[in-house]
């Protein structure tokens, strides 16, 4: 199918859910439009990172739609589901009869997600006795130059009736002894009385094409390149690995307080605000079971210290306002204070920062908090698409999130296996997971907040972008705590 726009984004994946899951068939779409304009001018980090093709990308992922990147890449992975059953397993076979060709599909099958099957012993004894010295009797196999069509039957025999072989590649380059047409009919012969897939590519365009005429005839796929039978194969075995997982299994949560979230929300717009602050923001989170800080609104200094000693130190203060929506550039956060002296001062160093630097804003007062300086900082974050609806970001949090660009994204509803393929799909989750003598971070918790996430916004379309920016993550079992928010109003 080819794409240019997606006008009802929800519909299109409740068809293609329907499909997949009902008929178990592959859906291929080839969508053009990949480049976006005007994300710089996005108010939160979520609405910068969230374009309308990552969001595209994430849909059609999250309900088993393959993403075609070009016309010849659609049309190679619908031969490999049209023409052949799909692999049991991701353990392939690579049987060729040049080094160069064998090593560089190798590199490309490991890269894609295969595997090189690791032969029996019965296996390694029959290419051994009837392949020649030279030839490498280890997968990928190579039959070496001059090979006639007998060692491509030897060696494709053996691979076929090996049990840890569940796909078989053949490659094959001209040279002076090759019998083009002879070995693709043995290809095509040896295949038939197995039921594992096998796929080919014959390189050398004309020179091979009376055998590409064979392979194809036979519907066996034949590929130009190796490297795009590699990705076209590991498609197919990932679709039919997952598509059983398309239909989303939606959390019920018991302890959610929606007429709270509802209410905060409605007075904004009939405020006419467009962002809430911290202090706002943090009531919404909380009405569905986010993990908020214990925090207190200071209205003067007295207050600052009695709230910070309440909580105990140390204390983080920021500024709340509603026309400030980036606290740390203009004075307005003060971390780590440790004693009522230090409180004092921030308050008053915070207030007189904001009234230099933004004298006309509107100062609610100062958000006092407890300062959480352990664990990993994740970012969550909300962008309503209009075709889409709520999209869920999740990745590396920090200041340097629109740097590294390390974040996955989702379509609400977000149920749990696609809470954890999110994070899977991070670099950070290698962090998370504790590589490198990190500690093992609490991911069940980010999980959970993904989830209740998914579903404030679901439930609130006054939410029109939000970004919880960090997401405190403590070690395993400690659970996971929200550092900073922010959300834009839906006036709309």
């Amino acid at each position: 199918m080819y794409l240019e726009e997606v006008s009802d984004g929800k519909g299109l994946m409740k068809a293609a859910q329907d499909v997949i899951s009902q008929s178990g068939k592959p859906i291929l779409i080839l969508k053009s439009g990949r480049t976006s304009e005007g994300a710089s001018a996005a108010a939160s980090h979520t609405g910068s990172l969230a374009g309308s093709d990552e969001i595209c990308d994430a849909a059609f992922r999250q309900v088993g739609i393959i993403r075609c990147n070009n016309i010849d890449e659609m049309f190679n992975m619908a031969i490999a589901f049209a023409y052949q059953p799909p692999p049991k397993t991701n353990n392939i076979a690579i049987i060729t009869n040049a080094g160069g060709p064998g090593v560089l599909t190798t590199d490309a099958a490991i890269h894609d997600g295969l595997k090189l099957a690791s032969f029996s012993d019965e296996t390694t004894e029959i290419l051994k006795k009837n392949l020649p010295k030279t030839a490498n009797i280890n997968n990928p196999v190579d039959v070496i130059g001059d090979a006639r069509a007998d060692r491509y039957n030897v060696a494709l025999s053996a691979a076929f009736k090996d049990p840890a072989v569940d796909a078989v590649f053949v490659i094959l380059t001209p040279q002076s002894m090759t019998d083009i047409d002879l070995i693709a009919r043995e290809v095509a012969k040896v295949s038939s009385h197995y039921d594992k897939p096998v796929y080919a590519s014959f390189m050398g365009e004309a020179d091979v094409q009376e055998g590409i005429d064979v392979l194809q005839r036979n519907k066996i796929p034949h590929y130009s390149i190796p490297e795009n039978m590699s990705k076209s194969v590991a498609t197919v075995y990932k679709f039919n690995r997952e598509k059983h997982d398309v239909v989303t299994k939606e959390k019920h949560f018991d302890d959610l307080k929606p007429e709270i979230a509802q209410k905060v929300l409605n007075d904004a717009i009939a405020e006419n605000v467009d962002y809430l602050t911290e202090e706002t923001a943090l009531k919404v989170l909380g009405a569905y079971g986010l993990p908020v800080l214990e925090s207190y609104l200071a209205e003067n200094e007295e207050d600052a210290v009695k709230y910070a000693e309440k909580i105990g130190y140390p204390v983080v203060m920021k500024i709340m306002s509603e026309d400030i929506v980036h606290k740390f550039d203009i004075g307005g956060v003060v971390l780590d204070i440790k004693d009522s002296e230090a409180a004092k001062s921030a308050y008053n160093g915070i207030i007189k920062n904001v009234s230099r630097k933004l004298p006309d804003a509107r100062i609610k007062g100062v958000l006092v908090a407890k300062m959480v300086s352990k664990g990993q900082e994740v970012i969550l974050g909300v962008k309503r698409d209009p075709s889409f609806g709520p999209v869920i970001m999740f990745g590396l949090g920090g200041i340097f999130v629109e740097i590294f660009k390390d974040v996955s994204f989702r379509v609400a509803p977000v149920d749990e296996l696609s809470a954890k393929n999110m994070i899977n799909e991070t670099k950070s989750s290698a962090i998370l997971k504790g590589a490198r003598g990190n500690v093992v971070s609490d991911i069940s918790a980010i999980v959970d907040a993904i989830q209740r996430l998914s579903k404030l916004a679901t439930d609130c379309p006054q939410i029109k972008e939000m970004d919880i920016n960090p997401l405190i993550v403590l070690e395993k079992d400690k659970g996971c705590f929200i550092a900073d928010a922010k959300i834009m109003v839906n006036h709309q």
